[in-house]
């Protein structure tokens, strides 16, 4: 959801990378995977140059990359894992329009080529850029989900071992001990009413990075606000004027990674073996 808040550009490229997802047989890759072998062919009987083949094997590592992007960069649940093998796919992606546009402005310096020739790198580079652009805005929602994973984690481990330390990690809050699924369209509601902007939610319900994390997050919701901020203070009163329970996350480790956030529901359980 932190996603909203991204250009108008990149929804629309969002957009147009769905219409061509992934299938478990990706066309790209097969189409750059048949003309590589039969170069490879040709390449071996001495029948093409080493430098044609050598370009076919670059479009093949690019459409592997393409991909895996197709996969990923709008896919609804991401391990950090993943998220960092979206990011490499974009950077190679981005390095190999960067190259290209380098040599095609080449040509037109030394008039080989004129200026017209250069749109079509021109735009595969902006295409390309953008693409890193919102790969890196998933891969960073990913990472501070896991931040905040690690945090409900800290707290339980900190919770077994030194109760009395515990509130100056985060402030616990039972109320009636559950939370239902159709009261968070009325705080989402309340709080874009008092705010003007929806809750920064992170994390609905199950998550890869939990399942991870070996934490059942069913029914919970994480809200990337710090708990002392206008907004986490507003959403904390909010809930307890109506019992709903929750975890103020402040921090996780000092001097590191925070991982604040507001947890809204009982406490994550841990998942039981094959669950």
């Amino acid at each position: 959801m932190w996603l909203m808040g991204r250009s108008a550009a990149l929804l629309l490229y969002v957009c147009l990378l769905s219409l061509r997802a992934q299938s478990p047989d990706d066309p790209e890759v097969l189409q750059a995977r048949a003309r590589l072998e039969k170069l490879r062919v040709q390449a071996a009987a001495g029948a093409v140059p080493r430098k044609q083949l050598e370009k076919a094997e670059e479009q093949m590592a690019d459409a592997q990359d393409a991909a895996l992007l197709r996969k990923t960069i709008y896919a609804q649940d991401l391990t950090a894992e993943q998220a960092d093998e979206m990011i490499a796919a974009a950077g190679r992606r981005l390095a190999r329009r960067e190259k290209a546009f380098d040599e095609a402005r080449a040509l037109v310096d030394s008039g080989i080529a004129p200026e017209l020739s250069l749109s079509t790198a021109m735009d595969d580079l902006r295409m390309a850029k953008k693409e890193y652009d919102l790969a890196e805005s998933r891969a960073a929602l990913v990472r501070q989900l896991a931040e905040m994973a690690r945090a409900e984690e800290a707290l339980e481990t900190r919770m077994a071992r030194q109760p009395s330390e515990v509130h100056e990690l985060a402030e616990r809050y039972e109320g009636d001990g559950v939370f239902a699924a159709n009261e968070f369209p009325k705080i989402d509601a309340a709080f874009e009413q008092r705010f003007g902007k929806p809750l920064p939610v992170s994390a609905m319900g199950e998550t890869a990075v939990h399942r991870a994390l070996g934490f059942d997050h069913r029914g919970r919701v994480d809200v990337a606000l710090y708990p002392d901020t206008p907004e986490g203070t507003w959403l904390r009163d909010y809930l307890r004027a109506r019992r709903i329970p929750f975890f103020a996350f402040r921090q996780a480790v000092p001097g590191k990674a925070t991982g604040a956030h507001i947890h809204i529901g009982p406490m994550s359980t841990r998942l039981r073996p094959g669950a």
